[in-house]
């Protein structure tokens, strides 16, 4: 069907509506566009407002810079309506090529009708007319270079932590962090792999053998296209084809899920004996519950969530007899006796994400991280009180702050050792290296993701999501 004049594209509708959330409500993108907000949308346009949602978040403080110069009054100062359209029609100015300058800017102006601000119509127009104007002249000198790859580019080439900010699009005072702690390569490789949209990774769930062959035969002829990972012996990276529309993925026999993700749980271990127990203290959505589940098929496993909803929704992604799910507190965990192996994959900012949670670089503050890491210690030293003498626990976080992870151990063993001297430190180096050797870890990966006894793994420069992990055994 043709669309009418005036009227505002449903992917284009969805981006603005997901964006608006966003911005006023700290909504998680992602969330929104596998919800009710986006169930209507067909193929083509899920794809395209997923572009244009993540594109936008991704790029946010470089499109305000483009608008800035054509306003009157500080950027801050708009509703967040009229921002929200000027920067959705200026990521597809500056980086969707196929899409006519006109459209994009026709169709901001019908969002601002749409969202009840008409006395803002000319202003959008006036403006976006400017910055078309402008990209237009900028983009002559670089035609049929694809603008991302131009972008990232200019990444490549920032001089010191300021410019690096300014030409990923990250906040100045993260990357500051990011330079002190890892160096200036390492932080613009980092900067660099959160502005690029990460690769799909599956695995296969419960299957062995003569399974797995089948599956493989199913999932081709769906059309669904795959290499190995990079990491993982297990790991599939999606080259084509609509994983999640094959009969596979809705049955749960495969499952996506980060490398570095899967990484984490493979190192709580595997093959505990009937009667021994496993807690999973913060497990939502429950990717990583379901590996340890499978993997230890006899043990009895506690998974525990702070929201009943989320809760509710583990209890469905991953229905193994074996296993329990409780909505509590971590930090007031409401169970008896001790536990074999702990993990505690900690509730942390996820700046090791921002590739797929684009939103946190903008919302999060230094004082964020305090308050994550007084959390933390909480939750840490409320799990050491439930693990059992010669047991381990794995604590475990997707941040790339100091204050989340060494420094959290810090705190609790120093606290703990004064007392007791009874916690060790695992070099995980050594079960890296046993993994690799049973296939777990393609050949020469051990090495390259430790940093002293941790597990330390950085967007671009793994590949995989930022990882930080500490093996920790109590003395028998």
């Amino acid at each position: 069907m043709k669309q009418s004049a005036g009227a505002v594209s449903p992917a284009r509708a969805v981006a603005f509506d997901v964006l608006l959330r966003v911005r006023t409500q700290q909504s998680f993108a992602g969330e929104l566009l596998h919800s009710d907000f986006a169930e209507h949308l067909s193929r083509a346009d899920h794809g395209l407002a997923t572009e244009l949602v993540m594109g936008t978040l991704r790029w946010r403080s470089r499109l305000d810079a483009e608008i800035e110069p054509h306003l009157s009054q500080p950027i801050a100062k708009l509703d967040s309506e009229v921002l929200t359209a000027l920067e959705v029609a200026t990521y597809q100015l500056m980086f969707l090529d196929r899409i006519p300058a006109r459209a994009a800017i026709n169709e901001s102006v019908e969002l601002i009708k749409r969202a009840r601000k008409r006395s803002a119509t000319g202003f959008v127009n006036a403006v976006l007319r400017k910055v078309a104007t402008q990209v237009a002249q900028s983009l002559e000198s670089s035609a049929g270079i694809n603008q991302t790859d131009a972008q990232i580019q200019k990444i490549a080439e920032a001089a010191d932590a300021a410019a690096l900010a300014h030409a990923s699009a990250h906040p100045a005072w993260l990357m500051r962090r990011w330079v002190e702690h890892y160096g200036r390569e390492d932080a613009r490789a980092i900067a660099a792999a959160g502005q690029q949209t990460p690769e799909t990774i599956f695995f296969t769930r419960n299957l062995q053998g003569a399974a797995t062959a089948r599956l493989d035969d199913e999932l081709a002829a769906a059309g669904i296209v795959w290499e190995d990972g990079m990491m993982l012996g297990s790991a599939r990276r999606l080259h084509a084809g609509e994983l999640t529309r094959t009969n596979a993925f809705r049955e749960g026999r495969i499952a996506t899920q980060d490398e570095g993700s899967h990484l984490v749980a493979l190192l709580l271990g595997a093959g505990l004996s009937k009667g021994e127990r496993i807690l999973d203290c913060c497990a939502a959505p429950g990717g990583k519950t379901a590996v340890i589940a499978e993997r230890n098929p006899d043990a009895s496993i506690f998974a525990c969530e702070l929201h009943p909803h989320r809760a509710a929704t583990l209890r469905r992604l991953v229905p193994a007899s074996h296993l329990r799910v409780i909505a509590a507190d971590a930090t007031y965990l409401p169970l008896r006796g001790e536990f074999a192996r702990i993990l505690v994959d900690a509730p942390c900012s996820g700046t090791g994400t921002l590739s797929r949670h684009p939103e946190i670089k903008w919302s999060l503050t230094a004082a964020d991280l305090a308050n994550l890491h007084t959390r933390q210690v909480r939750i840490l030293a409320a799990a050491l009180r439930v693990l059992a003498p010669g047991g381990r626990l794995l604590y475990s976080t997707c941040s790339l702050e100091p204050e989340e992870n060494e420094r959290v151990l810090e705190e609790v063993l120093g606290e703990r050792n004064a007392s007791a001297g009874e916690m060790q430190v695992l070099p995980l180096r050594s079960e890296l290296l046993m993994l690799e050797a049973e296939g777990g870890l393609r050949p020469g990966v051990a090495a390259t993701l430790t940093r002293g006894p941790y597990l330390v793994t950085l967007p671009g420069i793994h590949a995989c999501d930022g990882f930080f992990a500490a093996l920790l055994q109590r003395a028998v």
